[in-house]
């Protein structure tokens, strides 16, 4: 080892600890700004699921301190969503100089693309699914139960259900990367098509809250997104002679 590696590695650390720190005092200074905004933020998002609830329902707290906890917690999520731009950019920043430039022509493109997909997964889980999974649970609640939900349940249905989106909405800048980096071929992810609709169902099981619907309505926008990015794979990527050849037959 030279003499000059160690203290180019130490030059890393201390980079990595410079963004570091800006990445948490930009949330926390996000965090600092909405926590006296905190109650009308829960309420913000909770109001459009709590009007699918039965007319004499309400959410409840079962816990002591949860209507005071709950809302600060969700205000911290939401500066954390806030800040994400910035803090992706210093990720960005520390890891831009050490590419060569043919790769920071293609880095930079789908890293403003994975953060686009990232709020698009998220968004779609709050503003879409979320409605759609408490009217189906509101409706096939069986006869003589009334529906309370508690508010720090709520939240971590809430919080889960949006990130498990956040990240399936990634699937196309990681197809197009496998693809792109030659770790894996077009014709080999169709022929493989069976195993990813079983691994995208696999997935919605794991980030999302257990019940057969919330998985479905991730598992069948993931296998959409799939398919869009092979397309547009296939389309953008130069093919090998014999990957060709093995579509065309």
């Amino acid at each position: 080892m030279s003499e000059t590696e160690p203290s180019t590695f130490l030059s890393h650390l201390v980079e990595l600890r410079s963004r570091l720190i800006r990445s948490v005092v930009a949330i926390v200074v996000v965090f600092i700004l909405l926590a006296g905004f905190s109650a009308e933020i829960y309420q913000l998002v909770a109001t459009p699921l709590m009007e699918l609830l039965p007319r004499q329902s309400a959410m409840i707290a079962t816990e002591v301190a949860a209507p005071f906890l709950t809302p600060f917690k969700l205000t911290f999520f939401v500066a954390i969503y806030l800040a994400m731009p910035y803090v992706l950019l210093q990720c960005w920043l520390f890891v831009s100089p050490g590419l060569y430039e043919q790769e920071k022509h293609l880095a930079l493109p789908l890293f403003v693309t994975s953060v686009i997909l990232f709020y698009a997964g998220t968004l779609f889980a709050l503003l879409v699914v979320s409605p759609l999974l408490y009217a189906f649970f509101n409706a096939t609640a069986p006869e003589g139960v009334l529906v309370m939900p508690d508010i720090s349940r709520f939240l971590d249905f809430i919080i889960k259900l949006a990130f498990g989106f956040g990240l399936a909405f990634e699937v196309p800048v990681i197809t197009f990367l496998a693809v792109k980096t030659g770790l894996v071929g077009i014709a080999t992810l169709r022929e493989k098509r069976p195993y990813i609709i079983i691994a995208a169902f696999v997935f919605g099981m794991l980030l999302t809250p257990p019940d057969v619907v919330s998985q479905l309505l991730l598992a069948i926008p993931v296998l959409l997104l799939f398919e869009i990015s092979l397309f547009l794979s296939a389309r953008i990527i130069p093919q090998k002679s014999g990957e060709r050849h093995s579509e065309s037959g």
